[in-house]
């Protein structure tokens, strides 16, 4: 397929999703405000207060156990503060996300929740790593995770009997990337979709690159190692070893460079995978459907 065809067919996509109005009007609003530093503190507080349900999943995010403080945090000026602006971008891209995810139920081939809980678990362990393995700020490593697989949802509330063509014809026998299958059949697959929302809301250029690279054979050097792309490649190989797969008996790809990477650091690795499961009940509550 013709790269131009791909990219046009993923852009008439998100055209078709602003038209069904699937995501919330505040959540956009507040996504494109982050990209502006001169926004203020008072402007953020005051568009949030216009979602109810938003400052619920703020304040039970400041005030989960992920936090552990000593004294409830009950305003909203006190719980941005507090978590400070990456992690209030992270928060607002997910309550997006989760209006992405609502009302349908999940069918023998796909599930919604199962996708969700992938892209959770995927951003959880893309943020221990870059923190754990490279001691550097998790933040949009978290990001990148959570988002790498919007396309997926985005092809199932646009073009749903086609999407569900591409999960059935999806055999792990076939030794093929799950983008080859929706390309024969979307002409165009989840990374192009969401490189192109990710650009559209503005997010940070590694993020956007970081989802339209997960799937790419990646070379090898130690900088490409902490890049976006090679964290949620490798945390993709690795959640799916815990059952955190999109698709049944889907395993993650993973570059050989990232192979080496890996066994070079194997100890660092294993004591996060052991940890993993712990991080994530403790997430449960927050990142819930």
């Amino acid at each position: 397929m013709v790269k131009g065809d791909s990219i046009k067919n993923a852009q008439l996509m998100l055209k078709k999703l602003k038209e069904m109005k699937t995501l919330p009007s505040i959540a956009t609003r507040l996504i494109k405000m982050l990209s502006d530093e001169k926004t203020t503190l008072e402007e953020f507080e005051s568009v949030i207060t216009m979602d109810p349900t938003l400052v619920i999943r703020l304040l039970k995010f400041v005030n989960s156990p992920f936090y552990a403080l000593r004294t409830r945090v009950t305003s909203i000026s006190e719980a941005v503060a507090f978590i400070g602006i990456d992690n209030l971008r992270n928060l607002i891209v997910v309550d997006a996300l989760k209006n992405l995810f609502k009302n349908k139920n999940d069918e023998q081939y796909f599930s919604r929740k199962r996708l969700w809980m992938h892209c959770v678990a995927v951003a959880i362990c893309s943020q221990m790593s870059m923190e754990r393995i490279f001691g550097q700020k998790g933040e949009d490593a978290f990001l990148c995770g959570i988002v790498h697989d919007i396309g997926l949802i985005i092809a199932d509330q646009v073009v749903p009997d086609e999407f569900l063509k591409v999960c059935m014809a999806w055999n792990p026998k076939d030794n093929k990337k799950i983008t080859q299958y929706e390309n024969e059949i979307l002409h165009t697959d989840h990374t192009v979709i969401g490189h192109n929302i990710t650009g559209d809301w503005k997010l940070p250029i590694s993020v956007q690159n970081g989802v339209k690279q997960h799937h790419d054979i990646l070379s090898s050097n130690e900088e490409e190692n902490k890049s976006l792309p090679a964290i949620v490649q490798i945390s993709d190989y690795l959640v799916a070893r815990l059952n955190y797969s999109v698709l049944h008996q889907m395993k993650g790809e993973l570059s050989p460079s990232l192979m080496i990477h890996i066994r070079d650091n194997i100890k660092e690795y294993k004591a996060l995978t052991e940890d993993l499961p712990e991080e994530l009940s403790k997430a449960e509550e927050i990142y819930s459907m």
